[in-house]
């Protein structure tokens, strides 16, 4: 079982080549959920080359992100929510913290929940039941396979996403086959064409969908690379591992979804179980095999990243502990959806819309904070609120305030109810309101991603080399930390 909490990986345990990062990122979005987002962007009501156009610039550019942020693990060797302290402070990181472990413990529960639906999909097609007994028994094995994973720790991961990515690539390619003969290329590329706004509201939901997901995680296993390691390779390998396969499987997706509306409509309702509805009954077990897999691989990392953000809020208790707490909550949030709720879509594309605004935020300070850094963090001084970095710094907590309230007021999401307060913006800067044009284009997440970034790089500037030209802490000063009561200790009952 790993130890490590927010620790700084110490050099002996630095290890490995930056083309492993390959393996974990696509291992963990593999996942045949993939296929479902081709029907999500043409439900933006766009035409197929718009959402194929959209969909890449999309899952690529999102990714790039997670890329620039992944270079801080190498130079760091923390965590992503501990790395974070140089920009907003020790204690001044606990609010990103928040939001951080909000969004991962929100989108680990998703992934359960679509293995738990799927499985009772396939099982009711292959006349076993598919009903509550079933979708329980699945709750239970995919709950405790994610939430063992994630207790045990980083090298039970990175095994795991060998294995992962090998059986679901191969099954996921045998799925494609099954299937090539319903897509009707005449159909899908005779989709009609949508407005400029809808193409942004479909690229800025695929790419909360996919990068944005992960970029609050993205340092987290670049972490245990030796320092000395290029960043142009850990940015390069983690985006080339993240997105090859989801631009792939978005592809055959808008092909599928573009070819039968029939399916796009049951997509919306179960958005992996209703893609059994094209195969062959030999193939259902499978499927159901490959569909769970590649949602368990993404859960897993979600877990991990969940559990840290957790410590980094301040919880005082080992990390395995913490990925416990976080996997209780994950049951309880998958019970609630999958037999008390009727609309998953809706809660879905509410549930990124909102969180996207302020994790884009978050992203735009801290990928230039790393870009105005040229040296390795000092270690000690990200656990000492008297250190260089600070105990809260305003500046950058303000950024992502008014980042985020700004861009709630530029998204709006009709199919979920509980967020018809957002969008307050769009009238008053003349876009129409939230029923005119630009209600569904979602500007809010650029407008913070660029907005956070912009002024970060601006202001932030002078601090961050005053940071780095102040005399380097103590050596030991880190594992003294560790031990003395106070803030400080964090990093120590973490990892104890």
């Amino acid at each position: 079982m790993e130890t490590n909490g927010l620790d700084v990986i110490g050099d002996a345990e630095r290890k490995g080549r930056p083309a492993q990062l390959f393996w974990p990122w696509f291992g963990s979005n593999v996942s045949v959920l993939g296929l479902s987002y081709g029907s999500f962007a043409l439900g933006f009501g766009i035409g197929f080359w718009q959402a194929l156009a959209a969909g890449i610039a999309g899952i690529v550019f999102s990714f790039l992100l997670c890329g620039f942020i992944a270079v801080a693990g190498k130079r760091g060797s923390a965590p992503t929510m501990v790395l974070s302290r140089a920009a907003f402070g020790v204690r001044g990181n606990k609010l990103p913290s928040a939001v951080s472990w909000v969004l991962t413990v929100g989108w680990e529960t998703v992934l359960v929940i679509l293995a738990t639906l799927a499985t009772s999909t396939v099982f009711d097609r292959l006349g076993w039941g598919g009903g509550t007994s079933t979708k329980l028994a699945a709750l239970i094995v995919v709950s405790a396979l994610t939430v063992l994973t994630g207790v045990v720790g980083f090298d039970l991961i990175m095994r795991m996403q060998s294995a992962i990515t090998l059986v679901t690539a191969a099954l996921t390619v045998v799925y494609i086959a099954l299937v090539a003969d319903e897509i009707h290329w005449e159909t899908a590329g005779s989709l009609p064409v949508g407005s400029a706004q809808e193409v942004v509201g479909a690229l800025v939901f695929l790419m909360t969908g996919f990068g944005l997901g992960w970029v609050n995680a993205a340092a987290d296993y670049a972490r245990y690379l030796p320092r000395r390691t290029s960043g142009a390779a850990v940015a390069g390998w983690t985006t080339l591992g993240a997105s090859a396969a989801p631009v792939v499987l978005l592809v055959f997706g808008l092909l599928l979804a573009g070819s039968s509306p029939e399916l796009g409509e049951a997509i919306a309702a179960d958005p992996v179980g209703a893609l059994t509805t094209l195969l062959p009954t030999w193939f259902l077990v499978p499927f159901a095999l490959v569909a769970v897999l590649g949602l368990v691989g993404g859960a897993v990392l979600d877990i991990y990243s969940s559990g840290l953000a957790l410590l980094a809020l301040g919880v005082r208790v080992p990390r395995w502990a913490a990925a416990a707490l976080d996997g209780l909550l994950m049951v309880l949030g998958t019970v609630y959806i999958v037999f008390f709720s009727e609309d998953f879509l809706g809660s879905f594309m509410g549930f990124l819309t909102t969180l996207g605004v302020p994790v884009a935020a978050w992203c735009g300070i801290m990928l230039a904070d790393v870009a105005l850094r040229s040296r390795p963090y000092d270690d000690a001084d990200l656990f000492s609120p008297s250190g260089r970095y600070g105990d809260v710094r305003w500046l950058p907590a303000a950024v992502l305030c008014a980042a985020t309230a700004a861009g709630w007021g530029l998204v709006t999401n009709s199919a979920a109810g509980w967020l018809s307060w957002q969008g307050y913006l769009l009238g008053p800067l003349g876009l129409g309101g939230t029923s005119g044009p630009w209600a569904s284009a979602n500007l809010g997440v650029l407008s913070a991603l660029a907005s956070a970034f912009a002024v970060t790089l601006v202001c932030h500037r002078c601090r961050v080399k005053e940071q780095e030209a102040a005399p380097a802490s103590p050596a030991g000063s880190v594992s003294d930390a560790r031990t003395t009561p106070g803030p400080a200790t964090v990093a120590g009952t973490a990892g104890d």
